[in-house]
């Protein structure tokens, strides 16, 4: 059996007296789907955040592929670009278009001569069916191509594994598909994934994998059919008729 792709030991993060992430423990495989539920507040974003270490966990180890998630100020920036990550709220450069938007990780972390950077990032963005809007600034585009954008920009740098941090939480109703649509693609490209999402339909289409978190803890795990129909434990079953009604 092959090792897992990402390993998570017992990773801690406390912020005060506050504990946001409980000795969290997670193994990815290669090309896997993990989706993470669970209320808000309970720590999921501080979880992914710690993973790629843009917050240092308190406690507990990342290794990917074998390798440490940590290091020196120089080291770290190595480590770290081969995870991918998806914010809530998009996080691109307003005064950039989304060509330069996709661009400038190539360009100046991977160090790609900027014509090539910018070939490579039209290709991503027509990978996410943006082909039209390349010159365009965040302004003048919808929240859904934003995190088409945001998608984009990730996927330039070639991860081999990406976060997605609730990325549908602040796109209007009618454009979320237009986002899961283009998730749904890469789960069926392999591309390894771990979720944060309130999206069930879109979790019960595509996960190998849910976990519910609760008070910083992962408290239940299954396939979704498991997990929407005959939870075990009595937090997870409260949580999802909730969410489920």
């Amino acid at each position: 059996m092959s090792s897992p792709l990402l390993c998570v030991s017992r990773l801690t993060k406390r912020f005060g007296a506050r504990v946001a992430v409980d000795a969290c423990s997670l193994d990815v495989s290669e090309g896997e789907i993990v989706v993470i539920i669970g209320p808000s507040g309970c720590g999921k974003t501080t979880l992914l955040r710690c993973i790629n270490h843009l917050e240092t966990p308190t406690a507990g180890t990342v290794t990917l592929r074998g390798a440490t998630i940590a290091g020196s100020e120089r080291e770290l920036p190595l480590l770290r670009r081969r995870i991918g990550f998806v914010f809530q709220r998009f996080n691109l450069f307003h005064h950039l278009t989304a060509l330069d938007n996709v661009a400038i990780g190539p360009e100046r972390v991977l160090g790609l001569p900027r014509a090539e950077a910018r070939r490579l990032a039209r290709a991503k963005l027509d990978r996410v069916l943006m082909t039209d809007h390349v010159d365009k600034r965040p302004a003048q585009l919808s929240g859904g191509q934003q995190q088409r954008v945001a998608i984009a920009r990730s996927l330039a740098m070639a991860p081999e594994l990406i976060l997605f941090d609730e990325p549908t939480s602040a796109l209007d109703p009618e454009l979320v598909t237009e986002v899961l649509d283009v998730m749904k693609s890469l789960a069926l490209e392999h591309m390894t994934m771990i979720v944060v999402t309130h999206e069930m339909s879109f979790a019960g289409q595509v996960a190998d994998r849910v976990l519910f978190m609760d008070a910083g803890a992962f408290v239940e795990e299954g396939s979704p059919a498991q997990m929407f129909s005959s939870p075990t434990q009595e937090r997870t079953s409260r949580f999802l008729s909730h969410l489920l009604r």
